[in-house]
């Protein structure tokens, strides 16, 4: 099956929100597997971004006033439409992304997976509820929620179209207009998202795509919009965190990770072996929330190894556009760059390499093998510095408490996985670990599949959450309306000055009794 023609393409780039495309430079997409070219898109400019965000302004108005019901419904229909297309959408993720097929059907169904949980919860969330009033009878309070304005989305490559189109959803939800700033190697994941959206009913203003540098094109939706949401570096997190706050607008972020999984006695050493080739080589490393480094008790270090590098050297490297392949290509030169480097460091300094450790131009340009690293020390660079590509070390470990102190030793806190004898055991050592998820015998997936519940890091992996109930309110501003009925805090005529103000400490102390309180 081949990557798709390039219509397509130039279809997918006449949707982006840039006056006179034509008179533009454009920047030429290649497809990742070979490096061929795909299409052009074309390049924004700050000036893009203004007019972007005043035309979504003006369309937020007429959005915000529509039942948050209606809004639900266009988001159900494109989920419907997500479905009907999905073979599309992954083929558009594979010729920019470079991943293989179910890791592109995993980003497809995390679309499929929020347009059904937002639109489900949404009506509910949003609507007006009453809390108790500072003086029952007198007061009746109720909290409402407004939407922020336009929310600014700047959105990675590695998962571009789930993390694009998927943190639009609940802002759009939410009664929020959009300008996404897709990344500068993956602008036709977006593309096509927002392609399926405008489909379902989606006001064509109401979410505009602007392609283009972050230097540009990010600086300028980052001093134009009302709320921000990142998913990228620490480093480029924390300067877009300083830039929010001089504005003081609201900001969240998914940021980066250095994932642990235990791997104590008792466990199912063969699952943890498969799992773990899963968790530490989707999108062929280039994951967040993937694993990076395996603590492993001694007891069954040795026979764990045997067993994942077996599954390592089982899984099927190579550039397909069907499910044939485990693992993809990495995405770039600099990711190529990076990864070659951090296993020449390691090794140089002691590390042993027991199964890969070498690019693959055989099989395209951009492949490197899935790498296992033993004795991997403090100095190596591998050890603290965050990948993002197909290496993975493993450290044997004296007891769990080891494990434990050890996954926790990091500025990151992100994703974690445990493999344990039990599954109580297992959720024991997780409550002991400093990261926004951790999935017991899994790698990742399972907690990013369950959108009901926060998403997110800790540490320097993040600041707030998507999904969840907080995955949608972020995007609102809440409002308390109190209503007082029959009395104010002046005094009654006829009533003493002097003796009110000890009244209503009186009946102060008292409501400590009621629920609520």
């Amino acid at each position: 099956m081949p990557a798709p023609e390039a219509g397509v393409f130039e279809r997918l780039s006449a949707l982006a929100a840039i006056d006179a495309p034509g008179d533009r430079q454009l920047k030429t997409i290649a497809e990742t597997f070979t490096g061929k070219p795909l299409g052009s898109v074309p390049i924004g400019t700050s000036d893009d971004v203004v007019v972007a965000i005043e035309k979504a302004r003006a369309a937020q108005a007429e959005w915000a006033a529509r039942p948050v019901t209606e809004r639900a419904a266009v988001l159900e229909r494109y989920r419907a439409l997500v479905v009907e297309h999905r073979h599309f959408l992954m083929d558009v993720l594979q010729a920019e992304t470079g991943k293989a097929r179910w890791a592109a059907q995993e980003e497809v169904m995390g679309l499929m997976f929020a347009a059904r949980y937002f639109s489900e919860v949404a009506p509910r969330l949003l609507s007006p509820h009453k809390v108790p009033g500072a003086f029952p009878v007198l007061n009746r309070a109720a909290v409402r929620y407004q939407s922020k304005g336009v929310v600014g989305i700047i959105a990675p490559w590695n998962y571009p179209m789930l993390l694009s189109i998927g943190d639009s959803i609940p802002a759009l939800l939410a009664g929020n207009a959009v300008v996404a700033k897709p990344d500068s190697q993956t602008p036709f994941a977006t593309l096509a998202g927002v392609e399926l959206l405008y489909r379902a009913g989606l006001p064509r203003d109401l979410l505009a795509v602007v392609p283009g540098p972050g230097t540009v094109v990010g600086t300028a939706i980052v001093e134009g919009c009302d709320y921000l949401m990142f998913t990228g570096s620490s480093e480029t997190g924390r300067g877009l965190a300083e830039r929010c706050g001089r504005r003081l607008i609201g900001f969240s972020a998914e940021l980066g990770g250095k994932n642990p999984m235990i791997v104590t006695k008792g466990a199912d050493l063969n699952k943890a072996a498969k799992a773990a080739v899963r968790a530490c080589f989707s999108n062929a490393g280039q994951l967040c929330i993937s694993i990076e480094r395996l603590y492993v008790e001694q007891e069954v270090e040795a026979e764990f190894t045997e067993k994942f590098v077996a599954a390592v050297n089982a899984a099927r490297l190579g550039a397909s556009y069907d499910y044939s392949a485990d693992i993809g290509s990495l995405i770039s030169e600099a990711q190529l760059e990076k990864v070659s480097k951090h296993v020449a460091d390691a090794t140089s300094k002691g590390a042993k390499v027991l199964t890969g450790g070498a690019s693959r131009p055989d099989l395209g340009p951009l492949f490197f093998e899935p790498t296992v690293l033993t004795g991997v020390t403090e100095e190596m660079e591998c050890f603290r510095d965050e990948t993002f590509g197909p290496l993975v070390s493993i450290y044997p470990v004296d007891n769990i408490e080891e494990a434990v102190r050890s996954a926790n030793d990091t500025d990151y806190g992100l994703n974690a996985s445990v493999w344990a004898a039990s599954k109580s055991a297992g959720e024991r050592i997780a409550a002991q670990l400093h990261a926004g998820t951790v999935c017991v015998d899994e790698g990742y997936a399972p907690a990013w599949g369950t959108t009901a519940a926060p998403m997110g890091g800790m540490g320097i992996s993040g600041v707030g959450r998507r999904h969840g109930p907080q995955g949608l309110l972020k995007y609102t501003e809440p409002q308390t309306v109190v209503v007082t009925r029959y009395l104010n805090l002046d005094p009654p005529t006829l009533f003493p000055r002097n003796k009110w103000q000890p009244f209503l400490m009186a009946i102060a102390r008292a409501l400590r009794h009621l629920p609520g309180r």
